[in-house]
């Protein structure tokens, strides 16, 4: 078995800390990095019950109801982040138990798995597989994969979780990075059109997506709780820095990504497809 599979370390490990509220977790533990609480060269972890001005990509807000995930993990760093760190982490949050048991589920019935939004969702595109069907039996030769990412640009993305990675400096120095997840467990945010990180996507959680399996099958099972989703996430996001630190994805110029190589070592373990937007996990 792969070391990177293997990895699976205590929450006790990482120090772990565990809130009921939080500003935000990315916020919180950054600042107790900056101004030495925290000691920089160790692995943290940080988890809320609901976060009180969390924050999304491009400075939008992300909105915290209470018996969802909020976790953010800090890990030192010894070469420049680059931007596919985020997409690694998608493929590794793919590959959660949790995730690979309901997209078992899913595909059971037909319905469409929970795969990676190039590059820092995870969810699916609404009714994506029918439509891809349709395509593929009515799109002229050579225009299906044309036709099929423009479909993806119009469809819904129903989203489940969403990642923020952010540098953590000291005296003008990169340090290391924090992970930030936030992963709708029970509640998804309600999102209205004034709502800034509802503009290109709905949200959805791991309850709602539950509800769409067979009765018999819903009753036969369950969603883990929030410490064992803590778990399984960081297991994720410490896979996640390995790989990231092990593959040569980055010329020396660090603007060039050899991205057949890291298709190759990320996706040979699970990855059925990739796109210029969705990337499922083969299970």
């Amino acid at each position: 078995m792969s070391p990177l599979t293997n990895f699976s370390p205590a929450l006790s490990e990482l120090n772990h800390r565990h809130v009921a509220s939080s500003t935000s977790t990315n916020s919180e533990l950054i600042a107790a990095l900056q101004d030495g609480t925290l000691d920089a060269a160790t692995v943290h972890v940080l988890t809320a019950e609901t976060q009180s001005a969390g924050r999304g990509q491009h400075g939008r807000s992300w909105q915290s109801p209470r018996g969802n995930v909020y976790l953010s993990l800090y890990h030192p760093v010894h070469m420049p982040v680059s931007g596919l760190l985020s997409l690694i982490i998608g493929l590794e949050l793919a590959k959660m138990p949790v995730i690979q048991t309901v997209n078992e589920q899913l595909q059971a019935q037909g319905l469409t798995p929970i795969g990676v939004k190039w590059a820092n969702d995870l969810g699916f595109y609404q009714s994506q597989a029918s439509h891809h069907s349709e395509l593929a039996h009515s799109a002229p030769d050579g225009s299906a994969l044309d036709s099929a990412i423009s479909l993806q640009r119009t469809l819904p993305f129903q989203k489940l979780a969403g990642i923020l990675i952010e540098p953590v400096t000291k005296s003008g120095k990169l340090v290391g990075v924090v992970l930030g997840i936030g992963l709708n467990v029970k509640a998804a945010p309600t999102l209205t059109a004034q709502t800034s990180e509802g503009m290109s996507y709905q949200a959805i959680s791991l309850q709602d997506i539950h509800e769409l399996l067979h009765p018999e099958v819903a009753a036969a099972t369950s969603l883990p709780d929030l410490q064992t989703l803590y778990q399984q996430m960081s297991k994720a996001l410490m896979a996640a820095m390995i790989r990231f630190e092990h593959l040569a994805i980055e010329k020396p110029t660090g603007h060039t990504y050899y991205l057949d190589g890291f298709f190759a070592a990320v996706c040979s373990d699970g990855c059925a497809s990739r796109s210029a937007f969705t990337c499922y996990p083969r299970l």
